[in-house]
């Protein structure tokens, strides 16, 4: 009680015992204790026999016991005491202020270990978690280089498979030509020889023969012409694309004439490509636009540069491109089919009205894929088409002066 008393002020909480087999059952089935205090004399069981049984419960080790008595004992039951789990003696008459300290002190150290042993346990948790966050970290990595490589071989299959393809295709067209011409020679043969001997049906068929033999021929070129396309880098030059449409519109004057076009060329930079692919390119975009022109308007094509190109459909380039624009006033068709035109044999027009194979604008984005470049088409119906040619700009471009060339067919 007296203890109870001096201490009570401090806000602490008591459990009493009366002997040392009730502290050992109380320590055992009650909350975790911060200090026990506990007098030497006890009935049953004294003070050092209690200790002793108390510090063979594992879960009672770390408790502190702090012997009461009103002995002196001799330095050799006080070494007992302490080798019984004692850690410190208040002699009687109890000093109420040694008290106080001595009691402040173990509780304080109690709380400081009780927030040890919580930060340890909340740090075990993070382990936990941090572990578990690496492992499945280390197992989605493991899964992101499995799928990369199978990535990489599928490409490579691609590749393979693609060159494959392009052999094949080369392989077969050239092996489909001799055949043909055999075809051809042998219809006009037949043509010229029996033309006005046979009756109308006759004529029907030579005709039709012809006609398929030369469509043939026609797929036949543009299959070898697709096959073909490979940039090879030392074929890369400076080039002036405004000599080099020049040359084309040369190439294509009994075709302008025919179809009474003009075609406005403005100066445009000069840049590093392979002078041979992109020849191709403005050919094929050219032809385009001159056979989906309208009946009864002269085709106008118009065909300028552009390179202050930043974005490409709506996201940032790191480098910077010279867009070409290839405007004609055709017939147009509408947008949604933009990316279908460039599909190899896609045509929008079926019904026998306008002439090709439906390879030429595949050629064209084959070469603008060559060249590391983007190729789409702006279009809407009965008002005309733009197509955009974006390709990268090197070291080699100069910038062009404004100047305007027109060819026209008149």
């Amino acid at each position: 009680m007296s203890i109870e008393a001096v201490l009570g002020s401090d806000g602490y909480q008591f459990v009493k015992a009366t002997s040392g087999r009730q502290a050992l059952k109380i320590l055992l089935t009650e909350i975790d204790f911060a200090l026990i205090l506990m007098d030497v004399k006890m009935p049953n069981l004294n003070g050092f026999e209690t200790a002793e049984l108390i510090y063979e419960r594992e879960k009672l080790k770390h408790i502190p016991i702090i012997f009461i008595t009103a002995n002196n004992f001799g330095e050799e039951n006080i070494f007992k005491g302490y080798r019984s789990g004692a850690v410190d003696y208040i002699y009687k008459p109890i000093n109420s202020d040694l008290l106080r300290a001595k009691v402040a002190v173990f509780v304080e150290l109690y709380r400081k270990n009780h927030k040890l042993l919580l930060a340890e346990q909340k740090l075990k948790s993070i382990n936990k978690s941090l572990e578990l966050e690496i492992s499945e970290r280390i197992a989605s990595e493991e899964k992101v280089k499995e799928l990369n490589h199978q990535l990489l071989q599928n490409i490579e299959r691609l590749e393979s498979a693609n060159k494959e393809l392009d052999r094949f295709a080369f392989m077969a067209s050239h092996d489909l030509q001799e055949p043909l011409r055999k075809i051809i020679t042998f219809s006009d043969r037949l043509s010229l020889k029996y033309k006005g001997k046979l009756d109308d049906e006759g004529d029907m068929y030579i005709n039709r023969n012809q006609t398929a033999a030369e469509r043939m021929r026609l797929l036949i070129k543009d299959i070898l012409a697709l096959s073909k396309i490979v940039a090879d880098k030392n074929s890369f030059t400076e080039t002036n694309l405004t000599t080099l449409v020049k040359d084309v519109l040369s190439d294509m004057d009994h075709r302008i004439k025919e179809k009474s076009a003009k075609i406005l060329v403005e100066k445009m930079p000069t840049l590093n490509v392979n002078p041979g692919l992109i020849r191709s390119l403005f050919y094929n975009l050219i032809s385009n636009s001159l056979k989906y022109s309208k009946k009864d308007v002269k085709p106008i094509v118009r065909i300028h540069s552009d390179t202050s190109l930043e974005n490409y459909n709506g996201k940032k380039v790191k480098e910077k491109y010279c867009r070409i624009f290839v405007t004609d006033n055709g017939i147009g068709f509408e947008q949604k089919d933009s990316e279908q035109i460039f599909s190899i044999f896609k045509r929008l027009h079926v019904n026998g009205e306008f002439e090709g194979t439906g390879i030429g604008l595949a050629i064209c984005k084959k070469i603008v894929d060559q060249h590391n470049g983007f190729i789409s088409a702006r279009s809407k119906v009965n008002e005309g088409t733009t197509f955009i040619i974006s390709l990268p700009v090197g070291s080699a471009d100069k910038q062009p002066e404004k100047e305007l060339t027109e060819q026209t067919g008149n």
